[in-house]
């Protein structure tokens, strides 16, 4: 018997975008047709005409459009565009698919699906990169909008067949609302483990992403001149580009970090595999993540990582204490600062690190996930044949 007609719905595609989601996505196609399954991605039209993706499954741009303002934060008009669009394809083609994993982020991709699917047979997967308290949306999107979408969320949960979400961090989350999400194991998207080299000399840490808001990326430059006190040589290598880049540059300037700092922009894969592999230590001072792929993609190559507790910062949960890096308690120059020094200063880290990833990618690997995701649409077929 063939396997299962899969659609999977997210605004993004990798590599035309570069986040987190849309790297799970294209993984999990992947699997999917590794395991016999016929893939089909419904996103934004983010290529030409004589340049379409050839990934291996089926890709389709179902709208055109953005998504983010100027600040990198999601508009309220693009996800009701996309939602729109997604609504109207796969109301078309919903006799096509026996399995649709619409992404939650925004959610109202999740509904719009649930609307077109309604009388059908066909199995909805609703997956949660991120879910947000009250407050954050509130401070996300201003008071109307975020409670608008905090309301939105809270309706999104009941939606799907399955709820998927990418750490226990955002599980507890949905658990409260009492759901029962499977928890994806992404440890693995960080790649093959590489091997373990000796971190450069003099010693550099490293920061990778978009700078956007929630990356807190402005606050580097005073939390390296608390760690200088300390490692005199100590450099700061900042990777990526965005709105907030200019807010770097300005505190670079004040706090006298230019000296020391080396602000690369957006780089290629061979040159972001080089700095990563010298880098004493990533730092991620940021407040939000949905589960901090980045800190798996370092440690792939057996660099350790510093994260900042927050309440809607899932990549804590990939840290041990002293095992594969830090965590900071705040952004505060004195405890990032601190955080850095303990982590660099410990030369046997890579070596736990990478020991750590080789453990963690092979028991929380995607692929058996994906086994788990099928056995389970599997049972709840023959329960409906019943």
């Amino acid at each position: 018997m063939s396997g299962p007609r899969v659609a999977v719905v997210y605004d993004s595609f990798f590599p035309l975008t570069t986040g987190g989601g849309e790297r799970v996505y294209r993984r999990l196609c992947e699997l999917l047709v590794e395991r016999g399954a016929t893939v089909r991605y419904l996103t934004r039209q983010l290529w030409g005409a004589a340049d379409p993706p050839r990934p291996g499954f089926g890709v389709e741009g179902i709208w055109r459009g953005d998504v983010y303002d100027a600040r990198g934060a999601r508009t309220t008009s693009g996800a009701l565009a996309f939602a729109f669009a997604s609504y109207r394809h796969v109301r078309r083609t919903r006799q096509e698919y026996d399995i649709v994993v619409a992404s939650a982020l925004p959610v109202l991709t999740l509904i719009a699906v649930r609307l077109a699917l309604r009388g059908t047979g066909v199995w909805l997967v609703g997956d949660w990169l991120e879910v947000w308290s009250w407050s954050k949306w509130r401070g996300y999107a201003g008071a109307l909008s975020g409670t608008a979408a905090f309301v939105l969320q809270s309706l999104g949960v009941h939606c799907a067949d399955l709820d998927t979400v990418n750490s226990s961090f955002t599980a507890a989350r949905l658990t409260r609302a009492g759901m029962d999400p499977l928890v994806l194991g992404l440890v693995d998207l960080g790649g093959a483990p590489r091997p373990a080299v000796s971190a450069s000399s003099p010693p550099y840490i490293l920061f990778v992403g978009r700078h956007i808001p929630d990356k807190r990326i402005a606050a580097l430059p005073a939390a390296l001149a608390v760690a200088r006190s300390s490692i005199r040589d100590l450099r700061l290598i900042v990777a990526g580009d965005g709105p907030d880049t200019p807010a770097l540059h300005r505190e670079l300037e004040r706090t006298g970090m230019s000296a020391f700092t080396e602000v690369v922009g957006r780089v290629d894969d061979d040159r972001l595999a080089a700095l990563v592999a010298g880098a004493s230590a990533l730092v991620n001072p940021s407040s939000r993540e949905g589960f901090g792929l980045v800190v798996a993609e370092v440690a792939a190559a057996g660099v350790p990582s510093v994260v900042v507790a927050g309440v809607d910062n899932a990549a804590v949960d990939l840290i041990r204490d002293g095992v594969n890096g830090t965590v900071a308690s705040s952004v505060a120059p004195e405890d990032l600062g601190g955080a850095i020094v303990r982590v660099v200063r410990d030369g046997a880290m890579r070596r736990r690190t990478a020991q750590w990833y080789l453990q963690e990618s092979v028991a929380h690997g995607l692929g058996a996930s994906v086994d788990e995701l099928l056995l389970r649409y599997s049972r709840w077929r023959r329960s409906r044949a019943r």
